[in-house]
């Protein structure tokens, strides 16, 4: 077939492109760094014909374009799949919601749980030679959108780095509707700074790190550190299967530090769902063979998780309780992020021969007027979300030091998690834990 025919009659500007879309539609947009960016432009400037148009994303860099519409809130709605400071902004305007999930199920939602998708669209690679646009660092869950979707719109960029390896991570021009091409630049996710306390969590988590390990980091600060330190380190023949490639994962591998030779699956490749970083990561990935994406079904399974031996899975949380519930989402009823993938590495982790899940934060926070409180809380303050169950939480980790809490009662429970809490917030804690009934005297022994 004549595919660069093929793509010259499907070709054309974003203003046509989005007049499929009609008043009361779901259009789903890409994924993170693949949100579609003119298509998105172009639909904003249609907002007063259209009521009731329903967006869907997800780990948004910038802020979406419908949402400077005039009067956007009457016109459209952003439904997120996780949230970033972009996104809340919207549930204070009226416009932005979310939709909870846990991360590994998200392509069996839109095939099993979800009406069909109106209107796809997302940023690709060009298109090679043998008819294929490539999903670039958003494979994520977009094959499952397109099995779904009525018309698919795709938004080429030759900025988008070419990702290679992976399953479902490409979609061909017969199944493509309509063609348009934008090529904006990136827009690049600045590393978060790294503090003292995020250092001294990340020594205590690399202390338990070993040769051969397979690493998954979250997104901040602490992972951050703890990537540093593993680039720093004496550690050798590490792996990487992750649901988010982040810039630390290319300073561990620059370093020589990864390989994965050991890896039951996938050996010698760094899996990941969908990365967002800045310049360097997306040059690194860029037909790199080393690194695969994969759909999110297939790297967050808790049943692949489970048969890479020694897993390592880091990620924050916002606050946690005596109870060992952890909240990774919000801040009691204000909506900060979402479930994600923890809890699926949270729970793989542990099924791994030798894995360890750390769940790490700060032992205090300090508002904005100045008042230190404790992220150890008695119990979670009402309408925080529980990502992990008490029954799952593995390590907790602060900067005072940490504690593995599978298989203890809920006396042992409350006085390991007290043990790590800042000293000044210990005694009103114990006597918490004290009227709740789940604190001992011989524990002050």
């Amino acid at each position: 077939m004549d595919y660069k025919a093929m793509y010259q009659e499907k070709l054309t500007t974003a203003a046509e492109a989005v007049k499929i879309v009609k008043s009361g539609d779901w259009v789903d947009y890409g994924w993170s760094a693949v949100h579609p960016r003119v298509l998105d432009e172009a639909l904003a400037a249609r907002a007063e014909e259209l009521y009731d148009v329903k967006c869907r994303g997800g780990v948004a860099l910038w802020r979406p374009a419908i949402a400077d519409a005039p009067n956007a809130a009457e016109h459209f709605s952003w439904n997120s799949w996780h949230m970033t400071g972009y996104e809340r902004k919207l549930i204070n305007e009226g416009m932005g919601f979310y939709a909870p999930m846990r991360y590994s199920e998200l392509p069996r939602f839109y095939r099993e749980n979800l009406d069909p998708v109106d209107v796809a669209m997302f940023q690709v690679c060009p298109m090679d030679e043998h008819g294929w646009f490539n999903f670039g660092v958003g494979a994520s869950h977009i094959i499952a959108m397109c099995e779904k979707a009525k018309k698919i719109i795709v938004e080429v960029n030759e900025n988008l780095p070419r990702c290679l390896g992976g399953h479902d991570c490409n979609i061909h021009i017969s199944q493509v509707d309509m063609i348009v091409e934008g090529n904006a630049s990136l827009v690049e996710l600045p590393n978060g700074s790294i503090s003292e306390v995020d250092q001294k969590v990340a020594e205590l988590i690399v202390e338990e790190i070993s040769d051969g390990s397979c690493l998954q980091l979250g997104i901040g600060g602490m992972p951050n550190a703890v990537g540093a330190l593993i680039a720093k380190s004496d550690l050798k023949d590490l792996g990487v299967h992750t649901e988010m490639y982040v810039d630390g994962f290319v300073d561990i591998a620059l370093a020589g530090k990864i390989t994965g030779r050991n890896k039951a699956l996938d050996r010698g490749r760094q899996v990941y769902a969908f990365a967002a970083g800045t310049k360097k990561m997306y040059d690194y990935l860029n037909n790199n063979p080393e690194c695969m994406g994969a759909p999110v079904d297939y790297t967050n399974d808790v049943r692949v998780v489970s048969q890479l031996d020694k897993f390592m899975s880091i990620n924050n949380a916002v606050d946690l309780d005596l109870f060992g519930q952890v909240n990774a989402e919000s801040t009691g009823t204000k909506h900060i992020s979402g479930a994600g993938g923890q809890l699926d590495f949270v729970l793989g982790a542990y099924l791994s021969k030798g894995g360890k899940s750390f769940i790490c934060c700060s032992s205090t926070f300090t508002t904005k007027d100045g008042t230190v409180k404790s992220r150890i809380l008695p119990t979670l303050n009402p309408g925080s979300i529980v990502t992990d169950t008490r029954a799952n939480t593995h390590w907790l980790v602060t900067e005072y030091g940490k504690v593995n809490l599978k298989g203890l009662a809920t006396w042992q429970k409350a006085a390991a998690i007290i043990s790590v809490a800042h000293p000044d917030f210990r005694d009103e804690l114990i006597a918490a834990a004290e009227q709740m009934k789940i604190w001992r005297k011989s524990n002050k022994r």
